[in-house]
């Protein structure tokens, strides 16, 4: 199978994120959706293309390498500029419903180790969320 795109790559963190606990809720899915939306890192992405490269995906996490083989191919289809962004979609993704489960977070930390990155940056990352997605009660 060839290398994801860096978009592709993108999405599929999301999607293993909003997996990990066997339970892709329909907040989740808005939440993958919004983000392809709204970041700029996806405007030249074609948004029809969103269902086939979640089933790649899938049909990956099915294959001998698994999660890890997935978080490799990752890992080595983006570009190092690309890793906190990799990383802070997961996180939105894990965070949206207010309610992190240990999967979830366990998976977060797979991402985090495979994309190297750094303790300020993962902290910096989760505290924008937090404040983003604060509400009035």
């Amino acid at each position: 199978m060839p290398l994801p795109t860096p978009h592709e790559a993108l999405i599929y963190l999301m999607v293993i994120t909003s997996a990990s606990d066997r339970d892709m809720t329909d907040v989740e899915l808005a939440r993958i959706g919004d983000v392809i939306r709204s970041w700029p890192v996806f405007e030249d992405f074609n948004h029809e293309r969103l269902v086939a490269v979640a089933q790649d995906c899938q049909k990956m996490l099915h294959e001998k390498g698994g999660l890890e083989g997935v978080l490799e191919t990752v890992a080595e289809a983006l570009p190092e500029r690309l890793r906190d962004t990799a990383y802070a979609a997961a996180f939105e993704v894990a965070s949206v419903d207010l309610e992190m489960r240990m999967e979830e977070v366990r998976v977060l930390q797979l991402i985090r180790r495979q994309l190297d990155l750094d303790t300020l940056t993962v902290a910096a990352i989760a505290q924008a969320a937090k404040a983003r997605l604060r509400t009035l009660t």
